[in-house]
C-alpha cells in the first residue's frame, strides 16, 4: 500500500465517508477556477502545539510548510501531506493524547488546500515542483529546509517511469549532511564558520578524529567507518547518538581551552598539546584514582608502549568517562557508582584496543553491553535508576521515616566498599543491591542465616541512618557540648568555693572538685557512644565486621571508663590512704592516687590528638594514607569512609581561627563566670537554708531537701542562656573582626559620588593594572609600577597609554546605564569620557560631570585674583579638574574657530589673538596683558556664541556673525591691554585702500560676512566661495559637532558633580565599581587564555516577562504592575519614554517592567552581559591604543558582514562562543509548549533576543508499545532559529528525572549541556551588571590562585539585594541579607575556613564537581551544600564583584522563606554530612561550623525555649508559694539573678543580635554616621519587632521539623506589587507558629502579674518581664502591623466577612485549606500523623505543661477555701468533663435535630444556656464563688482544654475512629474562633482611628516617602485606561 492509499485509509477512519467529507486527492478531480486560486491566502498551520510524541518527527515538516507557503503552496501542501502520513504510521489507532485532534485539524487543512495548490503549481508534476524548490534551497545553503524537502521528495512518485532524480545520491548526501548544532558544527561538517577556524579548535578536532589503529567493532557494518573517537566508542558500547554529539562538542571545547592556555606555547598551534590532554585527564580522573586507591584496586587506565598512541588512548578514556557521565541521568549524583561503571568499561576498552583474551572464556575481550543505540542506557543505567526510583517512591513526599528508604547517599556509599564488586560485570540483577522492598522480618531472618537462603533482601541504610531526634546535635558536636558542660562544672565549683585568687585553685578541696570533670567526661563519652550505636542500629546489617567490632570495642571501653573513673574517684576520697586531697596537701610524702593514674591513662589519646592538631599536614597524610598502621589509627577515631579525609587546613589558617576562638571562648567564659554563675551562688545557698513548711497548693514532694524545685527554677534559665549565648559572642566578634578585615581590604573605600569624583583621576591606572590584559612579561612590570606609583610615591599623573581603553570601557558602562534607563540622554552626555585622539590635542578629556561648574569657578577666581600669575596658576592647577576644564575650553574654542573661520583676514586676526594669549601665558604676564575683571562678561558672550553653534540652525547665521563680532570686539577693545596690535593686522589689510585708523575698528563689523551672493560656506572646498567668512552650518555629525556639544555643556551645566547622576542605583554601582578597582583581584588574562565559563539557571514555572494584560491588571483593587512600576521608578520611566521618543511599543514596555521585577528576562539580560563584556574585552585584547578610537565603529560596521568567517565580528563571536555558554534549565518547557502556555513563547522570544542562549528541558511523551501507551522521558537542548525553537540534542532518560529535590534534579538533567571549566549557578530572581561582568575573567583566575596548598573548587562572590527600597520590610531583609553575604561570608571564608556553597552566584570548578556528584545533593528533604569540602575541596569568597538578587518584600513572603530555610536546616541536622564534618573538623573549626549552620537555628530555638523555662519556673514558684516564702520569710531578693537571665534574652528578642553585623557593614560601605542614622531609623520603623517575629518563625519550624518532619517547598512569589494580606491568610500562616505561643505568653504574664502583687514591686516586675511582653505582643500583632492597609476600615470589614466565611465552610476531600477552616486544620496537623514514637511521646510531654495552670490556680480560688487537698484538683476536672459533655450534646443535637426539628434544637440550646447560667449564679451565692474566681477559672481551664486538644491531635490516628473526634473538631474550631476574635478586636478598634492607618503606611514605606513617592495611589490605585 503506497502512502496515498494509506492516508486515504487513515482519513476514512477520521471522517465519515461521503462527498462532503472526503478530501480530493486524485488527479482526475476537476480543478477549481483560477479566480479562487488567485484569492488563495492561507493562514500558517500551527506547527508548535503538537502532542509531545510527534514533536521530534513531525514538527520540522509543518514548519517548513509554513516557511515556504508563500513561495510554493503546492510543496507546502505536500509537506503537510507527508506529515499526515507519518502521524498515521506512528499512531494508527490515534490512541496517543492529542493525536486524533491533530489528525483532524491537519486533514481539514489538506482538504482545503488540495485543489487550490494544484492550480498554483508551476511545474507539471508534484515531484518536479519539489525537485525545483529543493535545488533552489540547496543553492541558497538552506540545508535544513533542503533536507526536509529531500525526505518528502523521496516519498512522492514521479509522473512517468522515465523521470529520475538528477544526481540523486549527491543530493541526498548534501542535504542530509545538515544537522543542527550548538556551538560547533561537528556533525554537519561545516568547517567554514569562524569558530572552526580557530587553531585550538582545529587541534582538538584533529585529535578526536584520529582513529588510526582502532580495531573494527561488531557494529561497524551498520555504522560504517568511525568518524572520530566518540563515534567509535558509540559503536562499541551502544551510547545514544544525541549523547555522543553532545559530548563530542563538550570534549573538543575542553581540549581547545586547555590547549590554548599552555605556556610555553606549543610549536604547532593546530596540533593538540600533550600537556592539555594530561591536564584534563588529571582533573577528570582524580576522583576515580582516589576511589581505586581507597578500595585497593588498580586503575584501569592502561596506556600503550607506543608513544604515538598514548594521546589517542588518553582521549579515549576521557571520552568514555564523559559519555558515561552524559548518559547516566540520575546516576550522575552517585559519583562512585560512575567510577564503578567506568572501571569495568575502561577494562573492556583496553581489552578491545590491545586484543586481550579473557581468562574466563578464552575469547577476545568484548564489551559486556556492546550493541545498538541505547544499549548502555537500557542495560547499565536503567537497572540502577530503577533502584533509585523505587527507593524514592518509599519517601512518601517526605513523610516516611528516613530509615525506611535509601537515598542517593546510601546507594552511592554502597560503592565505597569492596562489596560493590559483587555486583559483577555484567550486572547481577539478583544482587541484594537491586532489591527495594522493605520488610524488617525478612531482613532479620535472612541476616541471621545468610548461608541458608539465597533470597534477595533489602540492604538497608549504608554507613548512616537519619533518625529524627534532637540528640543529633549532641552526637554531631559532642566535643563542643562536652567542653561547655565541663567548663560549667569547673566554674560552678570555683564559684561555690568563693575563690579570692587564681592560686586558690590548688586548694585541695577545690582541686579535688575540679578533678571530677573526668568522671563527667567519661559519662558523656559513654552517652556519645550509646547514641552512635542506637542511631546506627538499623544499619547494622549493612556494616562490615570491622565496623561492628569498632562500635562494640568503643562501647566497652567507654563503659569501662564510665565505671572505673567514678569508682576510683570515690575510693580516692576521705578515708583512702592516698587521696587527691592528700596528693595536694602533703608534699613531703609523695603519693599518686589511683584516680590520677587512671586519668593519665585516659588522657593518652587526647595527647595524641593534641599533637596532631598542631600539625594538620600529618593528620591529612594519616587520613589519606594506605598504610595499615595509619588505617588502624584512623579506624579507631572514625569509621573509614571515602569522604571527609584530608580536609584539614594549612598551618597558617589553623593558627588564625584558633586565635580567634581562644579569644572568644576566654571572653565568653569570663562573662559567664562573673555575670551568670557567680551571682547565683549566694542566693542558691540561702535558698537551700530556707525551711518551707506550707505551700499554696498540694505539694507531692514536701520532703525534698534544700528546696530543689526552687533552685532548679532559678538555675535552669541561666544554664540555657549559658549554652546559647556563645552565638551572641560569635556575632559580636564576627562583627568586629569582619569589619576590620573589610577595612584592610579597601571595602567601602569609595562610598559616594563625591569620592568617585575625587579619585577618578586614578581610575585609569588602576583599571589598567586590574582589568586590562597584559602579556606575561609586561604584566609584572605593570603591577610593579602600580605598587611604586600608587602605594609608595602616590603619583597622580595619568599615563597617556592608560587612557584609551579605560575611556572606551567607561563609555560602554555609561551607555549601558542609558540602555537600562537609569540615566537620561543629558546625564549620558555629561558622563561620557571622550577620547583625546578624537578631539585632537594631548590633554585628557574627563567626563563633564567632573568638570561641571569648574570653568565658571575658574573665571570667578581669575576675576577676583590679585597677585602674581604663578600663584594663580598653582591655585587653579591644585584642582585637577578645574585645570583640565580651563585647558579643554581653550583648546576646543581654538579648534572650533580654526574650522569655522575661512577668510584670510579673519584667520589672521584670530591667529593674532591666540598668539597674544599664548605669549602672555608663556611670559606669565596674562594678568597684566588682559583685564581679568571682564572675564565673566566675555564668558557670557562666548556662551551665547556657542549656543548658536550648538543649535546649528542656518537661519541663525546673522546672529552667529553678530555674536562672533561681539566676542572679538569685546576681547580686543575691553580686555586686551595692547589690542592695537590686532588692529594693526586689520590696518595692513586695508592700507592699500587708504583707510584711516579712525575707521579700523569699524572694519571689525564687516568681518565673517559672506560674499556678495550672501552664501554661507559650509565646506571650504566649494568653488567660488573663497571670500566667504564662515563654514556654517556645521556638519550634523562628526567630531566637530561633538566638540561643540561638549563645550556648550561644559559652559552651561549648573549642577554640581554630586548631583550627577541623580539615580541612586547608578551612584551605588559606580561607587562599587570604583572601589573594586582598588581591591585585591587577580590580573586579567586575555579572553583567549581565560578559563571557559557556563552559566546555568534552573527555572520551573515562574514569570518570564510580564504580559500586556498582566501589566494592566488590577488585582483586589490595588494598583496594576505598570502603574506600580511607574510610581516606584518615576525617573526610569521618564528615561524610558525619552529613549523611545515617547512612543514605545507594547513589547518595549513589557520588557521595561519585566527588567524591574523578579523575572527570568531580567536574569537572562544580566547574565548575557558576560557575553557582551567578553566580546568587548576580546576586541580590546586585539586592538592597540591607536585602534581604540575607531574600534567600536569597526565592530558595528563589521556586524553587517557576519556571514564572512573572516570578519572581525565573526572572529569575536567565535572566541566568545568558545569561552561562554548560558543554559536555562526550563524543566516544564515541553509541557508548557504543548499546552500553549504563553511562558513557552516568552522563553522562545528570549532565545531569539539572545541567540547564544540555550534552553534545556525535560520532554515527556507517550509511545505506543504493544498497544499500550508508554511514557518516554528525554533531556532536550534547544536554540532559537527564525524565532522558532530548534532541537539541538536529545538524550533519552531511563525514567522521570525528578526523583529528589526539584531544583538539584533540574540542574542535574541540564548540566550535561553546559560547557567550560567553571560553572555559575544563578537563580531566576537574580540580576547582573555590565560593569561587574567586566570582572568575570579576573574572578575566574581565582581558580588558579593557591591558598596554602589548595586551589579553590568554589569561588563565592557578594550579592546586592535590589528589592530593598520597596518597603521597610524589604529594607530589613536587604540589610540582613547584605550583612550575611558580605561580613558574614567574608569571615566564614577567611579566617574561619567554613564557608560552603551559599547562594547561587557561586562559581564552581565544573570538572571537579561533575566528577564528585554534581553541584548540589538531591536526596529528598535533605538538600546539602557540604559535598565540596567533604571531598577535599576548598571554598573562597571575593568581594570585588557582585551580582543582583531579589528578595521577598512582604511579611508573608519573608516568613515562608524563613520557614523554608529553617526546615532545611532542621533536616540537615539529621544528615550524615553534618555528622561527618562535626567529627572530622578540628575543635575550633568545628565550632565555626556549628555556629554558622545548624547551631544558629538551634540557638534561636533555645532562646525561645529559655523564655518558657523561665516563665514556667516563675509560675511554679508563684503558684506553689515557694517564692512568697523565700521573699517574705527569708527576705531574700533574687531579682538580680533573674535580671541576668533576662538581660541576654532581651538582647536576642529586640533583634540587636541581627543588627550588629548589619550596622558594621553599613558603616563600612556608607560611613559610620550614615550607618548610625540608618540603624536608628530602622528601630523607628520597628525593625526590632520584625526580627523578634522572625525569631519565632525560625524557632517554630526548626523544632517542629526535627520532631515530626514535613519539610516542604514553600512558594513565596516574586512579584514586586505590595498587596494587603487578608486576616484569614495571616491566621492560617501564623496561628500555630506565633499566635498560640503569643497567647500562652500572655497567659503566663497575666497570671504572674495577678498573684505577685502582694509582695513584689511593679518596677521589679517590669524589669523581669518587659522583654517577654514585647515578644508576646510582637508575635500576636506584627502580621497586622506590617500588613499594607492593615488598619484601613474597608479592608477590616472585608477581612471579617472572609474570616467568617472561611471558618464556616465545610472542608473535605478536594477543598483547599484557603477555602475552609476544616481543610486547613487537617493540613496544619498533617505532620503529626507521620511522627515516630519518640516524637509523639515528646510532643505529649510538652503538652502536659498546659495542665500546670489548672493544678496551680484551683487552689487559689476563693471557692476552694484554702483547702490544699488533692481532691480539690480532682473535682476541678468535673468542669472539663461538663464542658465536653455539653459540646457533645450540642453536637449530637445539631446532627439529629437541626434539620427536621429546628425549633426543638433551638429550645435545647436555650435550656442548656439557662442551666449553665443557673449553675454559675448558684455557685456565686451558695459556694462563695467570686467574680475573680471566674477570671481565674478562665486562666485555669482554657490552657487545660488546649492541652487536651493538642494531645488529641497528636493521637489522632489512635482515636479518630471513636465518636469523640467530632467533638474534638468542634472544640478546636471554638478555640480558633476565640483566638481570631481576640486578635480582631484591637485591630478593628485601631482601624477606627484614621491617624493609625497613616502612621502605619509611613512606617512601612518610609523610603518611598523620602523619595517623594505617592504610596496611597499604589495601594488603592485604579487601572488606567490604555
Amino acid at each position: 500500500m503506497d502512502s496515498r492509499s494509506r492516508v486515504v485509509y487513515a482519513m476514512e477512519e477520521i471522517v465519515p465517508e461521503g462527498p462532503s467529507h472526503r478530501p480530493v486527492i486524485s488527479s482526475s478531480q476537476p480543478f477549481p477556477g483560477r479566480a479562487r486560486a488567485a484569492r488563495y491566502s492561507p493562514e500558517p498551520f500551527d506547527s508548535e502545539k503538537l502532542p509531545p510524541i510527534m514533536v521530534s518527527e513531525i514538527r520540522r515538516f509543518l514548519r517548513v510548510a509554513n516557511e515556504i507557503e508563500s513561495e510554493s503552496p503546492r510543496v507546502a501542501y505536500l509537506c503537510r501531506f507527508h506529515a499526515f502520513v507519518k502521524i498515521h504510521m506512528m499512531d494508527q489507532n490515534s490512541s496517543g493524547r492529542g493525536v486524533r485532534q491533530l489528525k483532524t485539524s491537519l486533514l481539514q487543512r489538506l482538504q482545503q488546500d488540495e485543489e487550490v495548490t494544484k492550480v498554483l503549481r508551476t511545474k507539471k508534476s508534484d515531484a518536479r515542483e519539489l525537485e525545483y524548490l529543493h535545488l533552489k534551497k540547496k543553492s541558497e545553503n538552506a540545508f535544513e529546509i533542503a533536507s526536509v524537502l529531500m525526505e518528502v521528495l523521496k516519498a512522492v512518485p514521479f509522473g512517468d517511469g522515465h523521470e529520475s532524480l538528477p544526481a540523486g545520491q549527491d543530493i541526498v548526501e548534501k542535504s542530509g549532511s545538515y544537522s543542527p548544532y550548538n556551538i560547533l558544527p561537528l556533525d554537519s561538517g561545516d568547517n567554514k564558520i569562524a569558530i572552526m577556524l580557530l587553531p585550538e579548535i582545529e587541534a582538538a578536532v584533529s585529535a578526536i578524529r584520529n582513529v588510526r589503529g582502532l580495531p573494527s567493532t561488531e557494529n561497524s557494518c551498520e555504522t560504517g567507518l568511525p568518524l572520530d573517537i566518540l563515534h567509535w566508542l558509540q559503536s562499541l558500547f551502544g551510547f545514544q547518538a544525541g549523547s555522543v554529539s553532545n559530548q563530542r562538542e563538550h570534549l573538543v571545547l575542553l581540549l581547545a581551552n586547555m590547549h590554548v592556555r599552555q605556556n610555553p606555547k606549543p610549536a604547532l598551534a593546530t596540533k593538540l598539546d600533550d600537556r592539555a590532554v594530561d591536564e584534563l585527564m588529571a582533573k577528570i580522573f582524580k576522583n576515580y584514582r582516589n576511589w581505586c586507591k581507597f578500595l585497593g584496586r588498580n586503575c584501569n587506565l592502561w596506556l600503550p608502549s607506543v608513544k604515538q598512541e598514548i594521546q589517542q588512548y588518553k582521549i579515549l578514556y576521557i571520552a568514555l568517562y564523559l559519555l558515561i557521565w552524559g548518559e547516566a541521568s540520575n546516576l550522575r549524583l552517585m559519583p562512585e557508582c560512575l567510577c564503578y561503571i567506568f572501571h569495568h568499561m575502561a577494562y573492556e576498552l583496553y581489552g578491545v584496543l590491545s586484543s586481550a583474551v579473557c581468562l574466563n572464556t578464552g575469547k577476545k575481550v568484548v564489551p559486556a553491553y556492546g550493541g545498538p543505540n541505547e544499549s548502555f542506557l537500557r542495560n547499565v543505567v536503567t537497572p540502577i535508576y530503577n533502584v533509585i526510583n523505587e527507593e524514592a517512591q518509599k519517601n512518601k513526599n517526605g513523610f516516611s521515616d528516613h530509615s525506611k528508604w535509601r537515598n542517593y547517599d546510601d546507594l552511592n556509599e554502597f560503592f565505597w566498599s569492596n562489596n560493590c564488586f559483587k555486583l559483577g560485570w555484567p550486572l547481577r540483577l539478583e544482587n541484594d543491591f537491586f532489591f527495594t522492598s522493605f520488610s524488617s522480618e525478612q531482613i532479620s531472618n535472612s541476616k541471621e542465616s545468610p548461608d541458608e537462603t539465597c533470597e534477595q533482601k533489602w540492604l538497608g541504610k549504608t554507613n548512616f541512618v537519619e533518625v529524627r531526634s534532637f540528640w543529633h546535635l549532641f552526637r554531631s558536636f559532642d566535643r563542643m557540648w562536652t567542653f561547655l558542660i565541663l567548663a560549667l562544672q569547673i566554674m560552678s565549683i570555683l564559684a561555690w568555693h568563693e575563690l579570692e585568687t587564681p592560686l586558690d585553685v590548688f586548694d585541695p578541696e577545690v582541686f579535688d572538685g575540679i578533678m571530677s570533670i573526668f568522671v563527667t567526661n567519661a559519662i558523656l563519652r559513654l552517652l556519645q557512644v550509646a547514641l552512635d550505636i542506637s542511631f546506627m542500629w538499623k544499619a547494622r546489617h549493612n556494616m562490615g565486621f570491622s565496623q561492628r567490632l569498632r562500635y562494640l570495642l568503643k562501647f566497652l571501653v567507654a563503659l569501662i571508663w564510665a565505671i572505673t573513673l567514678p569508682a576510683s574517684y570515690a575510693s580516692s576520697q576521705g578515708s583512702s590512704v592516698c587521696s587527691t586531697k592528700q596528693f595536694q596537701s602533703d608534699t613531703g610524702n609523695f603519693c599518686l592516687p589511683l584516680y590520677l593514674i587512671f586519668v593519665l591513662i585516659y588522657l593518652i589519646s587526647n595527647f595524641i590528638g593534641m599533637a596532631l592538631f598542631f600539625v594538620p599536614a600529618i593528620t591529612n597524610y594519616v587520613e589519606t594514607s594506605s598504610c595499615q598502621a595509619f588505617n588502624m589509627l584512623s579506624w579507631w577515631n572514625q569509621p573509614r569512609l571515602y569522604v571527609g579525609r584530608g580536609i584539614q587546613e594549612s598551618q597558617v589558617s589553623l593558627l588564625k581561627y584558633t586565635i580567634f576562638w581562644m579569644i572568644l571562648l576566654s571572653s565568653k567564659l569570663l562573662f559567664s563566670y562573673n555575670f551568670q554563675i557567680k551571682p547565683l551562688i549566694i542566693p542558691t545557698k540561702n535558698i537551700m537554708k530556707v525551711n518551707i513548711n506550707t505551700y499554696d497548693w498540694h505539694e507531692f514532694f514536701p520532703e525534698v531537701q534544700n528546696n530543689a524545685g526552687a533552685i532548679l527554677a532559678v538555675w535552669a534559665p541561666i544554664i540555657i542562656v549559658y549554652f546559647m549565648d556563645m552565638q551572641i559572642w560569635y556575632s559580636i566578634f564576627c562583627t568586629v573582626f569582619g569589619g576590620v578585615y573589610g577595612i584592610v581590604h579597601h571595602l567601602g573605600e569609595i562610598r559616594t559620588v563625591e569620592m568617585v569624583k575625587s579619585r577618578f583621576y586614578s581610575f585609569p591606572s588602576m583599571f589598567n593594572v586590574s582589568l586590562v590584559a597584559h602579556s606575561s612579561q609586561s604584566k609584572k612590570g605593570s603591577i610593579f609600577k602600580y605598587i611604586l606609583q600608587n602605594k609608595a610615591f602616590k603619583s597622580t599623573e595619568v599615563a597617556r597609554d592608560e587612557l584609551p581603553k579605560f575611556a572606551l570601557v567607561w563609555n560602554q558602562i555609561i551607555a549601558n546605564f542609558r540602555s537600562e534607563d537609569l540615566i537620561n540622554n543629558r546625564e549620558m552626555d555629561l558622563m561620557i569620557m571622550p577620547l583625546a585622539c578624537e578631539f585632537g590635542g594631548t590633554s585628557v578629556r574627563w567626563p563633564l560631570f567632573l568638570l561641571a561648574m569648574k570653568f565658571s569657578t575658574a573665571v570667578n577666581i581669575a576675576r577676583d585674583y590679585v597677585g602674581k600669575y604663578e600663584k594663580l596658576y598653582r591655585k587653579i592647577k591644585k584642582d585637577k579638574y578645574m585645570f583640565y576644564a580651563v585647558k579643554e575650553c581653550y583648546d576646543t574654542l581654538k579648534n572650533i574657530f580654526n574650522f569655522l573661520v575661512i577668510g584670510d583676514l579673519e584667520k589672521r586676526v584670530l591667529r593674532a589673538i591666540f598668539d597674544e594669549i599664548e605669549t602672555s601665558i608663556g611670559n606669565s604676564s596674562i594678568l597684566t596683558d588682559f583685564k581679568m575683571a571682564e572675564l565673566p562678561v566675555l564668558n557670557e558672550k562666548v556662551i551665547k556664541m556657542v549656543e548658536i553653534l550648538f543649535e546649528n540652525n542656518q537661519t541663525h547665521r546673522d546672529a552667529l556673525i553678530i555674536s562672533l563680532q561681539d566676542v572679538l570686539e569685546f576681547l580686543i577693545n575691553d580686555m586686551m591691554v595692547e589690542g592695537g596690535r590686532v588692529l594693526d593686522i586689520i590696518d595692513s589689510s586695508y592700507a592699500q585702500e587708504g583707510v584711516v585708523d579712525v575707521f579700523l575698528l569699524q572694519q571689525v563689523s564687516h568681518m565673517f560676512k559672506s560674499d556678495s551672493r550672501g552664501c554661507i560656506v559650509p565646506f571650504p572646498q566649494q568653488d567660488g566661495l573663497k571670500n566667504s567668512g564662515l563654514r556654517f552650518p556645521l556638519p550634523d555629525k562628526g567630531l566637530l559637532r561633538d566638540q561643540v556639544k561638549r563645550l556648550f555643556l561644559m559652559l552651561t551645566v549648573k549642577e554640581a558633580a554630586s548631583d550627577i547622576p541623580a539615580n541612586l542605583e547608578v551612584r551605588r554601582r559606580i561607587s562599587f565599581f570604583a572601589t573594586s578597582l582598588f581591591m585585591d583581584m587577580p590580573p586579567a588574562p586575555k579572553v583567549r587564555n581565560m578559563l571557559s565559563l557556563s552559566v546555568m539557571t534552573p527555572y520551573f514555572m515562574e514569570e518570564v516577562k510580564f504580559s500586556d494584560d498582566e501589566l494592566h491588571l488590577n488585582e483586589d483593587g490595588c494598583a496594576s504592575i505598570l502603574y506600580y512600576m511607574q510610581k516606584i521608578y518615576p525617573d526610569e520611566w521618564k528615561n524610558f519614554l525619552e529613549r523611545f521618543n515617547y512612543n514605545p511599543t507594547d513589547e518595549d514596555t513589557q520588557y521595561w517592567a519585566s527588567f524591574r521585577g523578579q523575572t527570568l528576562s531580567r536574569t537572562v539580560r544580566g547574565m548575557m552581559y558576560y557575553r557582551k563584556a567578553l566580546k568587548f574585552q576580546a576586541f580590546l585584547d586585539m586592538a592597540s591604543n591607536q585602534d581604540i578610537a575607531k574600534g567600536c565603529i569597526a565592530i558595528e560596521r563589521d556586524n553587517n558582514q557576519k556571514n564572512s568567517q573572516h570578519s572581525l565580528a565573526a572572529k569575536l563571536d567565535a572566541l566568545v562562543d568558545m569561552k561562554f555558554t548560558y543554559v536555562i534549565s526550563c524543566q516544564m518547557f515541553g509541557l508548557q509548549k504543548s499546552l500553549g502556555d504563553s511562558h513557552a513563547q516568552d522563553i522562545i522570544d528570549l532565545m531569539s533576543r539572545y541567540p547564544s542562549l540555550r534552553v534545556a528541558y525535560i520532554e515527556e511523551k507517550e509511545e505506543i508499545v504493544d498497544g499500550k501507551p508508554h511514557k518516554i522521558y528525554s533531556s532536550v537542548l534547544i536554540k532559537a532559529v527564525n524565532n522558532l525553537d530548534q532541537e539541538v540534542y536529545r538524550i533519552k532518560l531511563p525514567g522521570p528525572p525528578i526523583l529528589g529535590e526539584g531544583k538539584p534534579e533540574n540542574q542535574n538533567h541540564a548540566i550535561i549541556f553546559t560547557r567550560g571549566e567553571a560553572l555559575q549557578t544563578i537563580d531566576m530572581n537574580q540580576d547582573n551588571y555590565f560593569e561587574e561582568a567586566y570582572k568575570m575573567r579576573n574572578l575566574l583566575q581565582e581558580f588558579s590562585r593557591h591558598s596554602g596548598q589548595q586551589r579553590p573548587t568554589i569561588v563565592g562572590l557578594r550579592e546586592h539585594i535590589f528589592t530593598g527600597s520597596i518597603s521597610s520590610l524589604a529594607g530589613f531583609m536587604s540589610y540582613q541579607e547584605t550583612s550575611f553575604v558580605t561580613i558574614g561570608q567574608r569571615f566564614l571564608a577567611n579566617p574561619l575556613r567554613v564557608r560552603f556553597h551559599y547562594g547561587h552566584p557561586d562559581l564552581f570548578d565544573r570538572i571537579f564537581h561533575i566528577t564528585q556528584g554534581g553541584i548540589s545533593k538531591a536526596s529528598k528533604n535533605i538538600n546539602l551544600r557540604f559535598n565540596s569540602i567533604l571531598r577535599q575541596g576548598h571554598v573562597t569568597y571575593n568581594e570585588y564583584m557582585q551580582v543582583g538578587k531579589g528578595r521577598d518584600v512582604g511579611l508573608n513572603q519573608i516568613s515562608k522563606f524563613e520557614a523554608k530555610v529553617a526546615n532545611g536546616n532542621s533536616e540537615q541536622t539529621l544528615s550524615r554530612d553534618i555528622y561527618r564534618l562535626g567529627h572530622h573538623f578540628d575543635f575550633f573549626r568545628m565550632l565555626s561550623f556549628y555556629f554558622t549552620t545548624v547551631g544558629y537555628y538551634f540557638n534561636n530555638l533555645v532562646s525561645v525555649f529559655g523564655v518558657y523555662v523561665f516563665l514556667y519556673g516563675q509560675l511554679y514558684l508563684l503558684l506553689s508559694g515557694v517564692e512568697r516564702a523565700i521573699i517574705l520569710d527569708a527576705r531574700l531578693q533574687n531579682i538580680k539573678s533573674l535580671e541576668t537571665v533576662l538581660a541576654t534574652q532581651s538582647f536576642l528578642q529586640l533583634g540587636l543580635l541581627t543588627g550588629l553585623p548589619m550596622a558594621m557593614e553599613l558603616g563600612l560601605e556608607k560611613g559610620f554616621l550614615s550607618a548610625i542614622s540608618d540603624f536608628i531609623l530602622m528601630q523607628l520603623q520597628l525593625a526590632s519587632a520584625f526580627f523578634t517575629f522572625s525569631l519565632g518563625t525560625k524557632a517554630h519550624y526548626f523544632g517542629r521539623t526535627i520532631l515530626h518532619g514535613g519539610a516542604k517547598y514553600r512558594p513565596t512569589g516574586r512579584k514586586f506589587v505590595v498587596f494587603h494580606a487578608g486576616f484569614t491568610e495571616n491566621y492560617q500562616l501564623y496561628s500555630r507558629s506565633h499566635f498560640v505561643k503569643g497567647f500562652e505568653l500572655i497567659f503566663l504574664l497575666t497570671i504572674y502579674n495577678l498573684f505577685r502583687m502582694s509582695y513584689e514591686s511593679n518596677i521589679a516586675y517590669m524589669m523581669i518581664t518587659y522583654s517577654t511582653w514585647f515578644m508576646a505582643i510582637t508575635w500576636l500583632f506584627a502580621p497586622f502591623l506590617f500588613n499594607p492597609s492593615g488598619f484601613a476600615w474597608r479592608m477590616i470589614v472585608e477581612d471579617w466577612a472572609d474570616w467568617n466565611k472561611w471558618m464556616n465552610n465545610v472542608g473535605g476531600i478536594g477543598v483547599q485549606p484557603e477555602k475552609s477552616w476544616e481543610s486547613w486544620w487537617n493540613a496544619e496537623n498533617a505532620h503529626l500523623r507521620h511522627s515516630g514514637l519518640w516524637s509523639t511521646i515528646l510532643e505529649i510531654l510538652l503538652c502536659l505543661r498546659f495542665f500546670i495552670y489548672q493544678y496551680g490556680l484551683v487552689y487559689h480560688l476563693d471557692i476552694s477555701q484554702e483547702n490544699k487537698n488533692i481532691i480539690v484538683y480532682m473535682l476541678s476536672w468535673f468542669v472539663i468533663v461538663a464542658v465536653f459533655l455539653l459540646v457533645k450534646v450540642i453536637g449530637e443535637g445539631s446532627r439529629r435535630l437541626s434539620a427536621n426539628y429546628h425549633l426543638i434544637f433551638r429550645f435545647l440550646k436555650l435550656l442548656i444556656f439557662l442551666s449553665v447560667l443557673a449553675g454559675i449564679f448558684t455557685m456565686l451565692s451558695v459556694c462563695q464563688l467570686s467574680i475573680m474566681d471566674l477570671v481565674v477559672c478562665c486562666l485555669a481551664f482554657l490552657p487545660t482544654g488546649w492541652g487536651l486538644l493538642s494531645i488529641a491531635q497528636t493521637l489522632k490516628p489512635k482515636i479518630e475512629e471513636y465518636g469523640i473526634w467530632e467533638s474534638v473538631k468542634v472544640i478546636a474550631q471554638a478555640y480558633d474562633y476565640g483566638m481570631g476574635g481576640l486578635l480582631f478586636i484591637p485591630i478593628a478598634m485601631l482601624a477606627w482611628l484614621p491617624l493609625i492607618s497613616a502612621i502605619q503606611t509611613r512606617v512601612l514605606f518610609n523610603q518611598a516617602f523620602t523619595r517623594q513617592l505617592q504610596i496611597h495611589p499604589i495601594l488603592y490605585g485604579k487601572n488606567k485606561n490604555r
